[in-house]
């Protein structure tokens, strides 16, 4: 069965977007097939992996949230990326409106599991980019998700955006969805030289412990170069920092998800 994994945190410019596509994609270099779900308005998933604009027969992720029956079979959405065995569910700006149009749906904060949980079978990683805030959108990636995979940019104000952001899942938790966990917190835009860096990072460490993934995304030109060529920098530079961290991450991942079943 597949792991439904929400990237999350309501702060902006922490490094969702570009760990959603770049771990999927080394996930999907090392064999296994991944559902990459755009749910951010600013559909930067979608043009990250060069599907901006496009829409597969059913529509997007808008049209399968708003419909007026829920929708619980995702193929009619998917795309095909540039990586073999990734496949998206894109977004565009229609997605704007769904947060007041969701709000009289019958079962509004459960539309986006129902359309993600028969597809378990199909795919061992789905990935779902949520945008920067706590709203109607983010909801329905919390309830449909198994854990929550936490970027951090190492700052300060990033440290408050994860305290509203774990507390927004122990709420959930009691209400929606129990059994929602912390996929792991992942230290990105990661300069060593600075000693705020260290201190965010050390601070991180001891509250979170092995919650924290032991790969750290440096700061890499080539990642930020990357998704304006509708690629992960696997594709674009696999030699880069950038390609390298991912791809340890994945690997960190598999392990992950390799000892609970050993």
């Amino acid at each position: 069965m597949g792991r439904i994994v929400a990237v999350a945190n309501q702060k902006g410019g922490v490094g969702k977007t570009t760990t959603t596509i770049n771990l999927a994609a080394s996930l999907a270099a090392a064999g296994r097939r991944v559902l990459l779900v755009d749910v951010d308005p600013q559909g930067n998933l979608t043009s990250g992996v060069g599907q901006k604009g496009r829409a597969a027969a059913g529509g997007t992720i808008y049209d399968a949230l708003v419909s007026t029956t829920a929708v619980t079979d995702v193929t009619p959405l998917l795309l095909p990326t540039p990586v073999d065995r990734m496949w998206l569910v894109p977004a565009d700006r229609n997605l704007t409106g769904a947060e007041i149009e969701l709000v009289p749906l019958a079962r509004r904060e459960e539309r986006l599991r129902l359309l993600l949980e028969p597809a378990r079978d199909r795919f061992d990683h789905i990935f779902i980019d949520c945008p920067p805030s706590l709203g109607l959108l983010t909801l329905n990636a919390l309830v449909a998700a198994d854990a929550v995979l936490i970027p951090l940019h190492c700052e300060y104000f990033a440290l408050e955006g994860l305290a509203d952001l774990v507390g927004t899942m122990r709420r959930l938790r009691g209400a929606l969805n129990p059994a929602l966990d912390i996929e792991g917190v992942l230290l990105t835009m990661f300069d060593e030289r600075t000693n705020l860096g260290q201190q965010v990072a050390a601070d991180v460490r001891a509250f979170f412990k092995e919650k924290v993934f032991r790969t750290v995304i440096p700061r890499n030109v080539r990642l930020g170069e990357a998704p304006s060529h509708g690629l992960p920098v696997l594709l674009y530079d696999v030699k880069s920092r950038g390609a390298e961290a991912y791809l340890a991450l994945a690997r960190e991942v598999i392990e992950r998800s390799a000892a609970p079943a050993a």
